[in-house]
């Protein structure tokens, strides 16, 4: 109980309350920009807080992280442009809800979902945070591995299009993914002697040309042909609705916050993937899987309370063990370091009114997300108001900065147009991106994993099985495989006989 009041002392404390209430502002300013991301308002942060004591550090960062991750939902509801790569899932669902004359509902449903996602998230990091951190880690190779493979099944259900051109779009995204160094033999692969290909084909300016660029060039098309798509609604009573959308979805947003709880206590996961893994499940197990892609509410409950869920399992092994669950946390493990305070299983002996103001910062910064949010989604009306001649090359702009920030080079800025390009063009065919960047994100995870574990195994293929927990996810991914090649020969048609 020392300790609680220790934390709560620390807490709120006037300095500290101010420096949340200033991360929450720049958090939702940064989220709400596309081309700007969650990752890289925390590490804008991190020279800011290294004047500061370690609990307002970690209320800035923490605040901004959550902040960030639901405004990134406001211009994929208004634009069809993903704030975060935490948005990109059901960036175009969310979108043609708005289409459909829905936005006020749409961004109700995001706010309140988002709050209810990450209060669960808190809530299993205050309950269970060394159980599972103690899981996460006992993660091998084999097990990642099939993970990827789960998560890569995955992209047949995000999609209303065609399977092929679905596993199509997967297949260029799992392509891209092998750009690089190859992680066995350490040879550049694919770079045609760019020395900047050698780092891979960066995540985030693909995401951002893929969703945001392609968008624009439509605008911008339309803008030519005198037809500009502006969206004239105008945002009344977010929170209207809600209730009506909580009763018939109550079990998606359990299982949606228990999807990002879980993929967030993983370390390397994220909310990102959280989000994409949530909606297909969602997809998967609806009873109108049809809707979706049309602007079905349904998969926005899943994904949105998955990825803010995740954010605060996400801390669990990097307080536990110091390995970073996200990007975000990856830098807030550095920041502990800065503070003097090693992250491991002692921290919560020699530290613990430490934690206990991470988890007190966590719940304040969700239960202020509500007004917050209120207030952004209020203010982005003016979004709405701005003739789109001035707005495109307005939002543009930040995703040059955005891109151009993440490799510090105009490699970035080139990799976000080039992708735009090839993400108009698969759409103007009817091929879907998103699996395109789910292969991009898990391709890594699943070439890595697979080569570590056929050198350690020695060759030997039944070693993946070898595992209690690789062995039924193994089992379980091979089971999801057969279901759905025995429903496609199912859906073929009849061969009529001769005559």
């Amino acid at each position: 109980m020392d300790a609680v009041m220790q934390a709560f002392a620390l807490v709120f404390d006037p300095f500290v309350l101010g420096v949340i209430a200033l991360s929450a502002i720049f958090g939702m300013f940064v989220g709400a920009m596309p081309g700007l991301t969650a990752t890289m308002a925390t590490a804008l942060l991190v020279p800011v807080t290294f004047f500061m004591p370690p609990v307002p550090a970690l209320g800035a960062i923490v605040t901004a992280t959550a902040m960030a991750i639901f405004a990134g939902d406001i211009p994929a509801a208004m634009l069809r442009m993903p704030g975060t790569p935490a948005s990109a899932a059901y960036a175009d669902e969310s979108y043609a809800m708005t289409q459909r004359g829905q936005l006020t509902l749409n961004l109700g449903v995001n706010l309140v979902f988002s709050v209810g996602g990450g209060l669960v998230g808190v809530a299993v990091l205050i309950a269970c945070a060394p159980a599972l951190a103690e899981v996460a880690i006992n993660f091998s190779s084999y097990e990642y591995f099939w993970l990827a493979c789960l998560g890569l099944t995955c992209a047949v259900f995000m999609t209303n299009a065609d399977p092929v051109k679905g596993f199509l779009s997967l297949f260029i995204g799992l392509l891209l993914a092998t750009v690089g160094i190859d992680p066995a033999a350490g040879y550049p692969r694919f770079t045609f002697g760019d020395v900047d290909l050698m780092s891979g084909i960066n995540f985030i300016p693909t995401m951002i040309g893929m969703f945001a660029v392609s968008e624009l060039m439509r605008g911008a098309i339309s803008l030519r042909g005198g037809e500009a798509k502006i969206v004239a609604q105008q945002v009344g009573n977010i929170f209207r609705g809600v209730g009506a959308v909580f009763r018939p979805y109550w079990v998606n947003f359990l299982r949606g916050s228990a999807i990002g709880t879980a993929i967030g206590a993983l370390p390397g996961a994220g909310a990102d993937i959280a989000a994409w893994i949530s909606y297909a499940v969602s997809k998967r197990f609806s009873k109108e899987p049809e809707k979706f892609g049309t602007g079905h509410v349904e998969g926005i409950v899943d994904s949105t309370s998955a990825n803010n869920s995740a954010l605060g399992s996400a801390w669990i092994p990097a307080l536990v063990f110091g390995i970073p669950g996200d990007s975000i946390t990856a830098i807030v493990i550095g920041v502990l370091y800065m503070k003097g305070m090693n992250p491991g299983p002692t921290v919560f002996n020699e530290n613990p009114q430490l934690i206990y103001s991470v988890f007190l910062i966590f719940l304040l910064a969700n239960v202020i997300m509500l007004p917050l949010g209120w207030a952004a989604i209020k203010g982005a009306r003016q979004i709405l108001r701005a003739p789109r001649n001035i707005l495109l090359p307005v939002i543009l702009l930040f995703c040059l900065v955005g891109s151009f920030a993440m490799t510090n080079s105009l490699y970035g800025a080139s990799l976000m147009l080039v992708m735009g390009l090839l993400g108009w063009f698969l759409e103007e065919h009817g091929i879907p991106v998103a699996p395109l960047i789910l292969g991009l994100v898990l391709g890594e995870m699943l070439e890595q994993t697979f080569v570590q574990s056929m050198i350690k195994s020695d060759g030997v293929a039944l070693a993946f099985f070898s595992r209690p927990i690789a062995g039924t996810l193994g089992v379980a991914t091979i089971a999801i495989w057969a279901v759905m090649l025995l429903r496609a020969l199912r859906r073929r048609p009849a061969v009529a006989a001769p005559a």
